[in-house]
Order: structure tokens, then C-alpha cells, then sequence
């Protein structure tokens, strides 16, 4: 996982999850994101392009997440989330809260 601030939003801070990181439970995944969250950033965009499976609990992370973001004027972006992901957002209704956009395109 690495962390660095978006260059044209201060306050916004892009979060890189891999498997590995999930794969070692999820205490890390929240102290990761409630620890950029206290240290002031105002917006989360998780890039989920190096994880193959979402499990459901982290999705729940998450959402915490935003209710911070929420609460100081962000959001939770999830960036290049695989279709399992964006299909438990649409079933669950969380597309509405979590908002997903597709990975940037290499080149």
C-alpha cells in the first residue's frame, strides 16, 4: 500500500490497496485510512486496480471512511474497482455513497 496526495487537491489522498495488504486482514486497511483521514485529508480515492476480490468487510471500512469524508465536506472514491466490486455496489445500493471510476488508462 502506498499513500501520496493528490497534486491538484490538497486534501484529497489517494491510497494504493493491494491483496497483499488485504490478504493480511483488515486492522491495517482501517488504521491506513482513519490514519489519513485524522492526519486532515479531507477526501479518499482508493485505488483498488491491484485487488482482485473487495471481501465484503472492507467495504465496510470503507464506508466508515466516508461518513468521516462526508462529514468535512469529501468523499471515498474507489478507482479501478473489478466487476465483482462495482456489482456488490449496485446490489447493496452503494454506488450511491461510494462513488467508483475506472482506472486511468496506461500509456
Amino acid at each position: 500500500m502506498t499513500m501520496a496526495p493528490a497534486p491538484a487537491r490538497a486534501h484529497e489522498v489517494t491510497i494504493h490497496l493491494d491483496d497483499d495488504l488485504l490478504a493480511g486482514g483488515l486492522a491495517d486497511v482501517r488504521w491506513a485510512l482513519l490514519g489519513t483521514l485524522h492526519a486532515g485529508a479531507r477526501s479518499l480515492v482508493v485505488d483498488l486496480s491491484r485487488v482482485q476480490h473487495l471481501p465484503d468487510a472492507a467495504v465496510a471500512v470503507l464506508v466508515s471512511a466516508h461518513r468521516i469524508c462526508r462529514a468535512r465536506g469529501g468523499a471515498v472514491v474507489l478507482r479501478g474497482a473489478d466487476l465483482r466490486t462495482e456489482g456488490l455496489l449496485r446490489r447493496t445500493g452503494l454506488w450511491r455513497v461510494l462513488v467508483a471510476e475506472p482506472a486511468p488508462a496506461a500509456a
